[in-house]
């Protein structure tokens, strides 16, 4: 096995993805408690964007935040990058509705490897992603890369809760319920079982800001949300000029 883990990870993650699209959005209601628009308002808050700010959001999914930061910015580009162009496609569809496809670039691609130069973004986000990649700190690591100095690297991912009993129901919700519940919306019950188990790889909210600062952000803040269940995660790419 060994090194040649990560490309099959990377496959089957794909095909998920590609096959749950259209019953992303319900899924991530799930998934919350349908807590996750609640969530993205809180990040946005904390991300204070101004008119202008230029954003890249990976793993974009089907662009929710994507068109939340092209509201917020106003006028400011925004490029959302995921590798399931039937999720991208779900997206476009979003922002040609509101009339955004001026404003917001889809890109296929991957996380790893970003086609974008060296401190081009305002904001660089990955909402629901991180859990999923190859190698997190890679991605950290081109995040910080493509973001200006000066600029916001926001992550907003499910944790651990931490505090007893609420760990030991939603650890049993995940196991059990979450799986049967796939099966009810997205017929997917082996490609939901994965879910549980890259949560249960995934580093905890204190680790995971542990993390940005070994990327070398700074000023990095971690927020518990609904009791642990996600955390928001933000840090700062150093600016030189300061």
């Amino acid at each position: 096995m060994g090194s040649g883990e990560t490309k099959p990870k990377e496959e089957f993650v794909h095909s998920v993805f590609q096959s749950i699209a259209g019953k992303y959005d319900v899924m991530n209601d799930i998934l919350s408690f349908r807590r996750h628009k609640a969530w993205r308002k809180f990040t946005m808050k904390k991300m204070n964007m101004s008119k202008g700010d230029t954003g890249l959001d990976l793993c974009c999914g089907t662009c929710d935040w994507t068109l939340a930061m092209a509201q917020a910015s106003e006028t400011g580009h925004m490029h959302g990058l995921d590798f399931s162009s039937n999720m991208l496609e779900v997206g476009q569809t979003k922002i040609d509705a509101v009339n955004r496809s001026k404003q917001i670039t889809l890109v296929q691609g991957n996380a790893m490897s970003l086609p974008f130069e060296d401190n081009t973004f305002d904001y660089v986000t990955i909402g629901f992603g991180l859990r999923n990649v190859p190698d997190l700190r890679q991605v950290l690591s081109e995040m910080k890369r493509v973001v200006k100095p000066g600029g916001m690297v926001v992550c907003l991912e499910l944790s651990k809760p931490t505090w007893q009993p609420f760990k030991g129901i939603y650890y049993f919700y995940f196991e059990h319920m979450l799986p049967n519940m796939a099966k009810l919306f997205a017929k997917r019950y082996e490609q939901y079982k994965w879910l549980p188990d890259s949560l249960a790889l995934f580093p905890g909210r204190k680790e995971l800001a542990d993390i940005f600062v070994e990327t070398g952000l700074l000023q990095v803040q971690a927020y518990p949300l609904t009791g642990g269940i996600a955390a928001l995660h933000i840090g700062t790419k150093e600016n030189q000029n300061v």
